[in-house]
């Protein structure tokens, strides 16, 4: 739900987080429409700095994240979840879409240790220019 954002910090997905008030101006919310063509639903994102993870919530529910580490001039993707209630849905596509969107928008280099994010981007030829030229067959991109 737009404006609501988790009370505490954690750092891995897999942890249920409560939701409250916001936490401040360091969270940015997103919302986006991921629907079937039957029945539209709210999906949020949120950028969660201090947990290092953006933060997939559906309908108001915290449905999965997509944990990183960020530096200067990059971000790196470590681990992406989502819940198993809400698997199927196609929200770790709406999830990968936006993180990496957030990334070509800030201007960082993506380095997607991550397997779901990595071949995300195999999928989507589009978004392998994120990945550093000179870093690309590491990851087999």
């Amino acid at each position: 739900m737009p404006g609501r954002s988790p009370t505490s910090v954690e750092r891995w997905p897999h942890r249920r987080r409560p939701v409250g008030t916001s936490t401040g101006p360091a969270h940015r919310d997103r919302s986006c429409s991921a629907a079937d063509g039957r029945n539209p639903v709210a999906t949020t994102i949120v950028d969660n700095p201090e947990a290092e993870r953006f933060e997939l919530y559906h309908d108001g529910e915290y449905a999965g994240a997509a944990v990183y580490h960020r530096t200067p001039h990059g971000i790196a993707f470590l681990h992406t979840e989502i819940e198993q209630a809400f698997q199927g849905k196609g929200l770790g596509s709406v999830l990968a879409r936006h993180v990496l969107d957030d990334a070509r928008e800030r201007g960082l280099e993506v380095l997607p240790h991550c397997p779901y994010i990595r071949g995300w981007i195999a999928r989507h030829p589009d978004y392998v220019d994120l990945v550093p030229e000179r870093r690309r067959a590491e990851f087999g991109l």
